[in-house]
């Protein structure tokens, strides 16, 4: 319940809020956050999908905006009927689709009075492609479906500002709404301390072939927050859980080596490959010896997130609720959740 403020590496400390800790080793394992690219306006006005609060949040503003549009006068409905999507990831790619069943499959039953052909899903990317990490197989995949399931797409195109009513697109296109949600990057959680020639693009912090930080024999940094350059990726690794999960593994067998007075073994990531959902039967796999999309991707992706979950109890909830959803074509969560205050 504390938060590091600052890190002393002359000293070997680390000053929080709640005072400072003497160390022997130090493992930097920070995370992102958002990455907004410095545009303020942006960052106060949307909103983000890194945590579950996150996402209760977003659900709480849809569903209130829906109630709104009720009521609404015709000059305000088109704002609250579009709902834009910036950055066309994995986390945005899934969630346009995820709106794209929900806007044919729900919500009309819950608000039988709106016309819901006028709720626009707006998915925009900067880059030529959807899931631009991915294989071409992927990336003309997930546009194919998401084009099929309704969503408009604009690709090579930037935000350049959003004031919470107003999204201004770099192509002069203006677009009406006051749901914009940004899942366009991320940028490391950086702590102060550091000198400035460890620090590389995104806020990662330069690191060698074993976690330890240039010039530092006694701080490591893992996961999204490492950049490391190797032969394989000479841009530093993908900024993925396995590759956080890993690096985490190999350090923790060079602190049991340290202790041994054995050698350090190096880090080297092997890609399983990687995976997203767009919709119900609509899922893209991408493996180091196959590629493949459709019904067994997505009976791939769930199998694979099923097994990543804790307990075999919260296992089998999951496995039922995925049932119930799929044969009822519905959810029977829909609480709108917020303070008194704000409603």
């Amino acid at each position: 319940m504390a938060e590091v403020v600052k890190i002393d590496a002359d000293s070997n400390t680390v000053i929080s809020t709640i005072g400072s800790f003497q160390y022997d080793y130090l493992v930097i394992a920070s995370g992102c956050k958002t990455n907004f690219f410095g545009n303020n306006k942006i960052m106060k006005n949307a909103l983000t999908l890194k945590t579950t609060f996150d996402a209760t949040t977003i659900r709480n503003h849809i569903l209130l905006n829906f109630e709104q549009i009720i009521s609404a006068p015709e000059t305000e409905k088109e704002s609250l009927l579009n709902i834009v999507i910036v950055g066309a990831g994995p986390t945005g790619v899934e969630l346009a689709g995820t709106f794209a069943e929900i806007k044919k499959n729900i919500l009309p039953k819950d608000y039988p009075s709106i016309d819901f052909s006028k709720l626009n899903i707006i998915l925009i990317e900067g880059s030529k492609h959807t899931l631009s990490s991915m294989s071409n197989n992927a990336q003309h995949a997930s546009r194919n479906y998401l084009e099929q399931m309704g969503v408009t797409l604009y690709t090579e195109v930037f935000v350049k500002n959003y004031d919470g009513a107003l999204v201004i697109l770099s192509n002069g296109m203006l677009i009406k709404s006051k749901n914009l949600i940004w899942t366009a990057g991320v940028i490391g959680n950086l702590i102060q301390g550091l000198k400035e020639d460890v620090l590389a693009l995104g806020n990662r912090i330069k690191v060698d072939r074993t976690n330890a930080v240039w010039g530092l024999s006694n701080v490591f940094a893992i996961g999204d927050m490492a950049y490391m350059q190797t032969p394989k990726y000479p841009n530093a690794h993908p900024q993925l859980a396995n590759v956080a999960i890993n690096q985490a593994k190999n350090l923790a067998k060079n602190f049991k080596a340290m202790v041994a007075d054995k050698p350090l073994g190096d880090f080297e990531y092997k890609d399983l490959g990687s995976m997203a959902t767009i919709g119900k039967s609509k899922a893209v796999v991408d493996l180091p010896f196959i590629k493949f999309k459709g019904y067994l991707a997505w009976y791939v992706w769930m199998f694979v997130y099923l097994m990543l979950i804790l307990s075999v109890r919260n296992k089998l909830i999951i496995f039922i609720n995925w049932a119930w959803n799929y044969f009822t074509k519905d959810s029977s969560f829909r609480l709108i959740l917020s303070q008194k205050n704000n409603i």
